[in-house]
């Protein structure tokens, strides 16, 4: 756990430092309310113990500034001089507890392990209100993900054709599910078609559906993906390994917003909003004659690319959180604590399967480590000899 401790007084400082390593928590220290803002910004801690009289700023401003910047950390407040009109305003400004001085050790571990409870059901609660229909929040705050994010409240509300690039594991799909999630459709189907996952001989009869007859086997009519998708999002991923009788098709869709059922003669008329997805390079495909440009140009009014993992470090310690909390919600088992020398180790790996990978070492490190996740323990588990 990361706990930022926030006092004037070095011996309160390295007191408290001492007291909480000794449980094994990861400890940062501010000397004054200015420099504990800036370390709570950047340092997503659990837990902030944070002197009242200091010089400068006092702690009743720090907790007002923690306030209006979205902390979400229990702030406990601790002083020398306190009073019960002290700690009923440091309360009502969103204290989550008051210590006074001298630091009693029991009340100190007691307060903690409430907080931390604390702390863990806010952080849950949050990322169940961010899975809105289900779908996961988009983790990360590094400048390529804030720009998505942008871009996602931008053009979803519109009925733009998106394409989503990026390598395999990059999230390409939840690009695709937060556009639809927050259009003027997300009451609509979401419906995904893996364009490299059907044979070419049925990738038609998926998208389009078939009439009862139309070729051995089809015993009974089918509704393809256009039409279950009407009013809705049509997710096309892997749209570069499409063949191309079904793109001259798929264009015709979205020319015309009409489709034929495969062994069909009627036209159907659907109402539905593309968005596609390639790991492929689109314009070397149309030079090598495997991708149609027309069909390219209908796709490709917004192209969103998904960085790979490597050129957003910065986010993995944020995903490797989100990942162990997850995990462990789901499998019922106790949240494990991770060193950050190891967390650090696996900021340095090359990650080439992006977050797919990450979630999968993550996982694997669960399963494999004792009480802590430790160095050892990502040098013997997660990386490659």
């Amino acid at each position: 756990m990361k706990i930022l401790i926030i006092d004037d007084e070095r011996s309160i400082r390295n007191t408290l430092k001492e007291i909480l390593e000794f449980e094994g928590h990861e400890i940062s220290l501010a000397e004054d309310g200015a420099s504990g803002l800036e370390a709570a910004a950047t340092g997503n801690f659990d837990v902030i113990f944070c002197d009242i009289k200091m010089p400068g700023m006092d702690g009743v401003e720090v907790l007002d500034k923690l306030s209006e910047s979205g902390n979400e950390a229990p702030v406990v407040m601790i002083s020398g001089h306190g009073s019960i009109d002290t700690a009923v305003e440091c309360i009502k400004k969103g204290a989550y507890d008051f210590i006074q001085k001298p630091l009693d050790l029991n009340r100190i571990l007691i307060t903690l392990k409430n907080a931390t409870d604390k702390s863990t059901l806010v952080r849950e609660t949050k990322a169940l209100k961010k899975k809105v229909g289900g779908v996961q929040e988009i983790i990360g705050e590094s400048p390529a993900i804030v720009r998505i994010k942008n871009m996602i409240d931008r053009v979803a509300p519109t009925d733009a054709r998106v394409l989503i690039t990026g390598a395999n594991g990059t999230g390409k799909e939840l690009v695709a599910r937060w556009l639809h999630e927050k259009s003027d459709r997300s009451s609509m189907p979401f419906i995904e078609v893996n364009c490299a996952a059907i044979p070419s001989e049925l990738i038609e009869s998926e998208l389009f559906g078939h009439e009862k007859g139309a070729f051995t086997g089809a015993q009974k009519q089918h509704k393809g993906k256009f039409e279950q998708a009407d009013g809705g999002t049509l997710f096309l991923d892997e749209i570069g390994d499409m063949s191309l009788a079904a793109q001259a098709k798929v264009l015709r869709v979205l020319q015309e917003n009409k489709l034929t059922k495969v062994g069909g003669d009627k036209d159907i008329t659907v109402n539905v909003r593309v968005v596609a997805a390639t790991n492929k390079n689109l314009r070397e495909e149309i030079a090598k004659g495997n991708f149609r440009e027309d069909l390219y140009h209908r796709i490709s009014v917004i192209v969103i690319r998904v960085p790979s993992l490597a050129e957003r470090r910065e986010d993995i310690p944020l995903l490797i959180d989100y990942f162990i909390r997850q995990i462990c919600r789901e499998s019922g088992k106790p949240v494990k604590e991770i060193d950050a020398d190891a967390v650090e180790e696996l900021c340095g790996h090359a990650w080439s399967g992006n977050i797919r990978e990450l979630h999968n070492v993550v996982e694997r490190l669960l399963i494999l480590s004792n009480a802590r996740i430790t160095k050892d323990d990502v040098m013997m588990f997660a990386l490659p000899n």
